[in-house]
């Protein structure tokens, strides 16, 4: 807990500009000026931040980011029990969403010291306004698992999710990606892939799954947030008749029955077992 004589400094989360450094509110800036200790996802692009929003950091400036969170997290605790109040930024948007932060403000709030936040930009609140898709209610992913195999396997747990779904994805990993969510939501799903969010090359493309992962084969650059649809339930009415023809074309077609009973199951985002039964209905119907 924090020495009773000093009276501790607060950890401050504060939301950069995720593009353009004009969005850095008045707040950013004079935290930026006066925290004791400035906790940077990467040094340098701080420095390139407050040249150009014309700020001198007058505290420690201290690397902050994946590979040494956890080293560096009691050291930032002890600056904050010596009074320093220890502003945290990333390289972009909010701390602790999928950047740095969240060991910081759990081994803070453990120690009773006070958390506070600069709101600023999200690159995740920011796509999903831009998307058209709903946003009533919706949920982050974050990134994909990078490996092919758990990648497609998390796909596949979301397959019957109907909230709007928002990820982030590095650039040379956005064709795999979005082939892979061709492949577990349908290639028809409606979804849009944010590139450069208030950049000058900012990019907005709609479309379905399967457009944007032919698209993407080419070569992406920049930072990348996609939004895709949730699922639509199909009809309980019709849906037996529907699961069990969309099996058999399949298996006409040439495909494994295996093959196909997940790959219907996963379009059409109903368990496996539901296609297996209207099957199973199909050929016996007594």
């Amino acid at each position: 807990m924090p020495s009773a004589d000093v009276h501790p400094g607060r950890v401050i989360l504060a939301g950069v500009p995720i593009g353009d450094p004009a969005d850095a509110s008045a707040r950013l800036r004079a935290a930026l000026a006066s925290a004791g200790v400035v906790a940077a996802e990467d040094t340098r692009r701080l420095r390139r931040l407050t040249a150009d929003l014309g700020v001198t950091p007058t505290g420690r400036v201290v690397s902050y980011h994946d590979a040494n969170e956890r080293s560096r997290t009691p050291e930032l605790v002890a600056a904050l029990r010596d009074g320093l109040d220890v502003l945290v930024v990333t390289d972009a948007g909010m701390p602790s969403v999928s950047d740095p932060g969240y060991r910081l403000v759990t081994a803070a709030v453990a120690e009773g010291i006070t958390v506070t936040v600069l709101p600023g930009p999200s690159a995740v609140t920011t796509a999903l306004a831009v998307s058209g898709l709903p946003c009533d209610r919706f949920c982050f992913e974050g990134f994909p698992p990078r490996k092919a195999g758990e990648r497609r396997a998390a796909l596949a747990r979301l397959a019957t999710e109907a909230r709007t779904m928002v990820f982030f994805e590095a650039p040379h990993r956005l064709a795999g990606t979005l082939a892979d969510m061709a492949a577990a939501f349908g290639p028809a799903r409606p979804a849009v892939v944010c590139r450069e969010l208030t950049k000058t090359y900012e990019e907005v493309r709609r479309g379905t799954l399967a457009e944007h992962a032919a698209w993407a084969t080419g070569q992406v650059r920049g930072e990348v947030t996609v939004v895709v649809a949730g699922a639509v339930a199909a009809p309980a009415q019709t849906a037996p008749a529907v699961l069990a023809g969309a099996v058999a074309d399949r298996v006409a077609a040439g495909e494994d029955r295996k093959a196909a009973l997940t790959a219907v199951a996963r379009q059409a985002g109903v368990p496996r077992r539901a296609v297996y039964d209207a099957v199973l209905a199909a050929r016996d119907p007594g």
